[in-house]
């Protein structure tokens, strides 16, 4: 028998969010669909069974993102914060900034702490995972950090100079750091690892820069989908490959390069490091549950 005191009711519910435009600034504008339900019950029984956004996936996980005192680690922090996950910032050096947002993070109402460590040095990233690990067994490591020598002095050094203080923190620490945290989440039963590479390793691109980081960015490239055969099933390891991204170096870039970097873009603009740090919380999200061992470019579309 149908209860007269309950009626079918049309709701408007929105499902997504699509955006006006090809751009960043560009008006968004919900998308609706109407769903006819017995009572208020019904619909939030199919509310939260058939629909969740990242939000709420992350809520309460533990996650540390190495080099992100400053730049796309940064980004990326604040974006796994603002899902509700609580997140652990490294620097090597910046201690101010570092602290700063850890303090930052806790106001938004996550739990975070600040951590230094030189990744050069083997004994000083073993003793920094331990450290890392006493504060929480973590459930997401995000493998960022990297030697900046593109800017200040470091611009100036030989070729020679640079891969020698490129390798031992952008490839040996990324390998050391995932073998070490792999290991401990795999004993665990879960965990994900994420590491960043370059769209163009796989491509090659001519002159110095090109290729140290082909080199350097390649490497980690290649172990991640060796890491993530090894770590299977229990832990997802997956790679980022930007493109040409608007961090520090990118602001100050020439003419010539503000417009190569916008040209070889299909999207024709610069990536921002929020562009890397959505990217990085899906994967490293349960939305992401099947995907591991896989190289994503972040790029708006390479231009060949």
């Amino acid at each position: 028998m149908t209860n007269p005191g309950k009626k079918n009711v049309t709701l408007a519910v929105i499902v997504g969010i699509k955006r006006l435009g090809d751009n960043r600034d560009s008006r968004l504008q919900p998308i609706v669909t109407p769903i006819t339900t017995k009572d208020s019950n019904n619909f939030l029984s199919f509310h939260e069974n058939s629909m969740h956004d990242i939000s709420s996936t992350l809520e309460g996980q533990w996650a540390l993102v190495t080099g992100s005192s400053s730049g796309i680690g940064r980004a990326i922090a604040l974006e796994l914060a603002s899902t509700g996950a609580n997140v652990l910032v490294h620097g090597c050096n910046k201690r101010e900034a570092t602290n700063q947002l850890a303090e930052q993070l806790r106001d938004m109402g996550v739990e975070s702490e600040a951590l230094l460590c030189d990744l050069s040095q083997a004994n000083d990233r073993l003793a920094f995972v331990a450290q890392a690990w006493q504060i929480a067994p973590l459930d997401i490591w995000i493998n960022n950090a990297g030697v900046d020598v593109l800017t200040g002095e470091a611009a100036h050094w030989t070729f020679t100079e640079k891969l020698a203080a490129l390798w031992p923190v952008d490839v040996v620490g990324t390998i050391e750091l995932s073998r070490s945290v792999g290991t401990r989440m795999k004993q665990r039963g879960h965990g994900v690892l994420l590491n960043i590479g370059w769209d163009q390793a796989a491509t090659g691109m001519a002159g110095d820069s090109g290729e140290m980081f082909a080199a350097t960015k390649g490497a980690v490239m290649a172990f991640t989908r060796s890491a993530a055969k090894s770590f299977a099933p229990e832990v997802r390891v997956n790679c980022i490959a930007p493109g040409w991204i608007k961090t520090e170096w990118g602001e100050a870039a020439s003419d010539d390069w503000q417009k190569r970097a916008s040209g070889e873009s299909l999207l024709q603009r610069w990536g921002t490091p929020e562009d890397i740090a959505q990217a990085a919380c899906f994967l490293v999200s349960p939305d992401a549950s099947f995907i591991t061992g896989q190289i994503l470019n972040v790029n708006g579309g390479q231009r060949n």
